[in-house]
């Protein structure tokens, strides 16, 4: 099967008795499609923009069902969307505390591999350090080049003008990773003990200066929680499948 990359042909088409099945769509928008009269059977969507939109079936916005059920799945995960010190505090407790439990259950010999077109553990956390210092170096303390050398970026980074300059291009060890890891949540936990009700409210500039959006302090902190919890949860899976 051939990939189609970087097209726009397909925006506003309609397809007739066509086959999708086993596609498989990657970074792509898909926002306002309409899907009628079609065999769903085993579609599988994953998204971790999914909170910040909308998804009808039949009818029915089911994303607050998932939101509810992940919160289920992963406790502490709701109070990534707290707008108190207090709340953000614990959610980042929460967090970190999950991640643990996962790096302590999984096998030294699943920290490599990964499922196709998806990260490996250690891969993971070298995004997580990466999306550290761009929210918290980048966009709360405003540091004009944030990045720590092992960090890895998001897919396609490089095409969209991001530099990669400052990034090693070797693989570091996994003791390397969790040394640098560890000293990035003890940076958000120090930055956590003293922010202050009113700092959260501070506006800051887009750390990836790509829209004119000005997120608050609390929103770069609340972003740090998105990836935290979405990466947990994109490893649990892809650990169990590899297991």
């Amino acid at each position: 099967m051939s990939t189609i990359e970087n097209s726009r042909e397909f925006a506003g088409a309609t397809f007739l008795r066509t086959s999708f099945r086993r596609a498989t769509l990657r970074g792509c928008d898909i926002g306002e499609v309409t899907v009628r009269g079609t065999e769903l059977n085993g579609l599988d969507l994953d998204s971790h923009d999914l909170a910040f939109g909308t998804l009808l079936v039949n009818g029915v916005d089911v994303v607050p069902f998932v939101e509810a059920e992940l919160d289920r799945l992963f406790p502490g995960r709701a109070l990534s969307r707290s707008r108190t010190p207090d709340g953000l505090r614990e959610g980042w407790a929460a967090a970190q505390d999950a991640w643990q439990a996962t790096l302590e259950a999984t096998p030294p010999e699943l920290i490599d591999p990964h499922v196709p077109d998806e990260w490996s553990l250690a891969q993971t956390l070298r995004h997580l350090i990466l999306a550290t210092d761009a929210w918290l170096g980048g966009g709360i303390h405003g540091e004009h080049q944030p990045f720590h050398e092992i960090g890895l970026l998001f897919t396609g980074a490089a095409e969209m003008g991001v530099d990669t300059s400052m990034l090693r291009t070797d693989i570091p060890s996994f003791d390397e990773i969790l040394t640098v890891r560890a000293e990035h949540q003890q940076r958000v936990t120090r930055f956590l003990e003293s922010v202050s009700p009113a700092q959260l409210d501070e506006e800051r500039a887009d750390p990836w200066g790509s829209t004119g959006w000005r997120p608050t302090v609390g929103d770069c902190l609340r972003t740090i929680l998105e990836e935290e919890w979405a990466h947990l949860r994109y490893v649990r899976r892809d650990l169990a499948l590899l297991s």
